[in-house]
């Protein structure tokens, strides 16, 4: 059996035992991409790398030092607090690397850019203590982040929350609405495009990739995604975020009325559609259980997984 479906197995059969969720519910596998067994990477030829844009020079070896922040396009932010930019070498990793200078994220983490510092502060307390997990717990990002949790400091957990929450989030998804998509791979626990384009059925799910995998691979913040999304999926999700459906609480309630957060509840407009799901998930089945878990429990307890895509393509289509 493959490694990821061994663990979702694993991880499904815990949860059903403990009736956290509807029998025969699983993990969307294309919202919790694993990596495939026996990946390699290319050798640095030493050559230096630029995106677009930019007049920064660096090597794939310093872009792939998670003890350092690739910094494109120095202007589009402060200057970044050293947890940021370098992390404190071995055990904490750069914040800045995964999450890149600008607090952009991608798909496989969180869009850092705008939070409340005290919420960032609470996420990393809520890791440290075990209390937020994830349904699918041997992915890296998520692994990544509960050690750093785990050896950060609080005076550098605030630098990094004060820093990431001075920054505007910026608009970096494109929703399409689709009966088809592209065939995608796994690539650094995110999905991309197939090496040979073809196209599929959608069905229900959502397909979230890079237009440009290597930009993004690069860690450029300004790195733009594409998610396909089932047709009709925008208007039912903004049916259930604006009236609750009568299966739901108005996402309004809490977090604001253009959905862009009330301090120190986050926003969530705008952001990426993959993270949305996992979190919507999480929340439903129980392993997030931190700061906030008891006011999202009742809000998510009602919701298939055809409400959540709805409620993930609709805030993702909205400005941040």
């Amino acid at each position: 059996m493959h490694r990821s479906l061994l663990i979702l197995g694993l991880v499904v059969s815990s949860y059903a035992a403990a009736g956290s969720l509807p029998l025969g519910d699983v993990p969307p596998t294309w919202a919790y991409p694993v990596n495939p067994p026996g990946v390699t990477l290319p050798p640095d030829d030493g050559n230096p790398l630029r995106v677009p844009d930019s007049d920064a020079r660096f090597t794939l070896t310093q872009i792939r030092d998670l003890n350092f922040c690739p910094d494109w396009h120095p202007g589009d932010h402060p200057a970044m607090p050293e947890i940021v930019a370098r992390g404190r070498s071995p055990a904490v990793l750069a914040c800045g690397s995964c999450h890149r200078a600008d607090g952009s994220g991608g798909p496989e983490n969180a869009r850092l850019a705008g939070l409340p510092a005290a919420y960032i502060a609470q996420q990393m307390a809520d890791f440290k203590s075990g209390l937020r997990k994830t349904s699918i717990p041997g992915r890296n990002p998520d692994r990544m982040v509960n050690e750093v949790a785990n050896a950060i400091s609080n005076v550098e957990v605030e630098a990094a929350a004060n820093y990431f929450s001075t920054l505007k989030p910026r608009s970096a998804i494109t929703v399409v609405e689709t009966a088809n998509a592209p065939r995608t791979r796994v690539v650094d626990w995110h999905l991309a495009v197939d090496s040979i384009p073809e196209t599929e059925p959608l069905g229900h799910r959502i397909i979230e990739v890079p237009e440009d995998l290597e930009q993004f691979e690069r860690r450029d913040g300004r790195s733009r995604w594409i998610a396909y999304v089932p047709a009709g999926s925008i208007q039912r999700g903004r049916k259930l975020a604006t009236s609750g459906g009568n299966r739901t609480t108005r996402c309004s309630t809490c977090h604001g009325l253009d959905l862009r957060g009330a301090a120190p509840i986050p926003g969530i407009a705008g952001r990426s559609p993959s993270y949305v799901i996992r979190q919507l998930y999480d929340f439903r089945a129980g392993v997030r259980a931190g700061a906030g878990s008891a006011l999202m429990k009742p809000v998510v307890e009602k919701l298939s997984m055809e409400d959540m895509i709805s409620v993930a393509a609709y805030v993702a289509s909205l400005s941040p």
